[in-house]
């Protein structure tokens, strides 16, 4: 159910593990992404069926709006991956709660460390609005060495 505030948009609903299918986590991914969707879309939901600690969804409706899939290490690390909101949602608190709640599972589930890598200007959102720290870290592109794009 969709919560409604007076002086406020509505709120999506969050889901630990919701129900998604690939075509609509692709068209999610891209949108968010500035990309164009993959057709057919990758295998999204056996990806997360397989390498996933757990995941994040928000629905408004039945519409996704956002997501964030979170790995982990089988012991104290979880760590924060494709995070991603509609354009429309975006500035609207949903990106914070998906985080938010990402973080509670990964404490309910015995983490003690919520991991994340961004680019600069999400340093605001993942420092300020969702209050990790900054850390060092170091990035290996594992693509051939002919294949110039950016990570």
């Amino acid at each position: 159910m969709t919560e409604r505030r007076p002086d406020k948009p509505l709120l999506p609903t969050l889901s630990i593990c919701g129900s998604i299918d690939d075509a609509e986590l692709e068209r999610l991914h891209a949108e968010a992404f500035g990309l164009e969707p993959a057709s057919p879309p990758p295998a999204w939901v056996e990806r997360l069926r397989g390498h996933s600690l757990f995941w994040v969804t928000a629905r408004l409706e039945t519409e996704l709006v956002g997501f964030v899939n979170v790995l982990g290490d089988g012991g104290l690390h979880a760590i924060l991956m494709d995070t991603c909101v509609s354009p429309r949602r975006q500035g609207l608190g949903t990106g914070t709660r998906l985080v938010d709640t990402a973080a509670q599972e990964a404490r309910r589930r015995g983490c003690r460390w919520l991991h994340v890598d961004y680019d600069p200007p999400l340093a605001a959102f993942y420092e300020n609005g969702c209050g990790m720290s900054p850390t060092a870290a170091a990035l290996l592109d594992l693509r051939p060495a002919n294949r110039h794009v950016q990570a």
